[in-house]
């Protein structure tokens, strides 16, 4: 194996500590070792971002954004809307099924309890739109595995509704 280093393709690269590093003889600052300056505030300067308070799909909510794929707007005025476009099925278990048909010539009737065993499936996805000023609006489709997706989403749309109310 070769390395990069000073023309020849043998010589590693010399080791180039860092504040992270926790090599032998490195000196964290503020433990004897001497610190750097640190540079001054400098006006202009990027702020610090917002910390997001609920996610909902690809759709992100801090204190005063909400922060989307299509872009980002004030949360104050927004307006939140729920669609659930999922179906929840119920049929008999193949599993169900099975056992039945092979318990009945050991068990007779007892095995024709396995023919209660149902199985619950749902598919689709719920969607939530989001209106803000300026003609913003964003789309997101969450898919649905249970029907409790979409009391999660409910009420994580909620709380997004109770944050642009608040702002």
């Amino acid at each position: 194996m070769t390395y990069p280093g000073d023309g020849n393709g043998t010589t590693p690269f010399g080791h180039q500590p860092s504040e992270y590093d926790s090599s032998p003889g490195f000196a964290v600052p503020g433990y004897g070792a001497p610190q750097p300056n640190p540079a001054p505030y400098q006006h202009g300067a990027a702020p610090v971002p917002e910390q997001p308070l609920v996610v909902i799909g690809d759709i992100t909510c801090t204190q005063n954004h909400v922060i989307t794929p299509s872009g980002t707007c004030p949360i104050a005025g927004t307006q939140w809307i729920v669609t659930d476009m999922s179906v929840s099925t119920e049929r008999m278990s193949q599993t169900g099924l099975v056992l039945a048909i092979v318990g009945f010539f050991m068990v007779c009737f007892l095995s024709l309890l396995f023919l209660l065993m149902k199985e619950r499936r749902t598919t689709g996805y719920i969607q939530v739109t989001v209106r803000g000023a300026g003609g913003f609006m964003h789309v997101t489709n969450i898919p649905a595995y249970s029907p409790v997706t979409m009391g999660d989403v409910s009420g994580r749309v909620n709380y997004a509704r109770t944050l642009a109310a608040m702002a």
